[in-house]
């Protein structure tokens, strides 16, 4: 018994692999839940209620439902209803949906907190109500809140081993299938958590990136 690391440089490609799945899944969500995070607060917002009111529901229900749920019922339910997703398609749809709900409060929290002469202002120069809401009101909010929503891009990426209960083989089933065939659970599981670090370091690192370009622009 005891330790054997000897057995990961065996397994290193399918664990590289699984590494690449998991940068691919979570910038694909990543991506998916900042737009759809500035919609869902806009529409929330400034849409009239009969429009607003189901995406008020919307973001409700995936708040208060769990990821892993969400993610069963958008691959396995839809299946019912004559729609047949890619286990990784429905993986990000899952994922990116999740977290522009809780993006959408942050954004419309920074929304709020722009000055409303801002908007007043580009009224009067001419702008329609969707373009100030474009080139004004929007872009102002969404640079206040780039560190929360960093954070949540965090989150995103260690959620993304969710993904593995729907077959997408990602770093985390790419480590399970590799115990299967050799029984050594811990050194999988700690050469797993030492590629999810390094990929959460690389976002990090992207992260301060973007917020030290932003500061700068102001």
């Amino acid at each position: 018994m005891g330790l054997d690391f000897t057995v990961l440089p065996k397994f290193i490609d399918q664990l590289l692999l699984g590494s690449m799945w998991t940068v691919a899944i979570t910038v694909s969500a990543a991506v998916l839940s900042f737009f759809g995070g500035i919609f869902l607060a806009v529409v929330v917002l400034y849409a009239p209620k009969l429009v607003s009111l189901p995406f008020r529901v919307f973001s409700w229900l995936f708040m208060g439902t769990p990821l892993l749920l969400q993610l069963f019922l958008i691959y396995f339910g839809l299946i019912e209803l004559g729609v047949d997703l890619p286990a990784f398609v429905a993986g990000v749809i899952g994922l990116g949906l999740h977290f522009a709900v809780y993006n959408s409060d942050i954004i419309q929290a920074g929304i709020k907190a722009v000055d409303t002469g801002q908007y007043e202002g580009a009224r009067t120069l001419g702008l329609s109500k969707l373009q100030t809401l474009r080139k004004v009101v929007v872009p102002q909010a969404v640079r206040a809140v780039v560190p929360p929503i960093g954070n949540n891009m965090i989150a995103l990426l260690k959620d993304s081993a969710l993904v593995s209960v729907i077959g997408v083989t990602e770093l985390t089933l790419s480590s399970q299938l590799a115990i299967s065939k050799t029984f050594r659970p811990f050194e999988f599981y700690l050469a797993a958590a030492a590629c999810y670090y390094v990929i959460n370091l690389g976002l990090e690192a992207g992260l301060r990136r973007i917020e030290r370009r932003i500061q700068t622009a102001r």
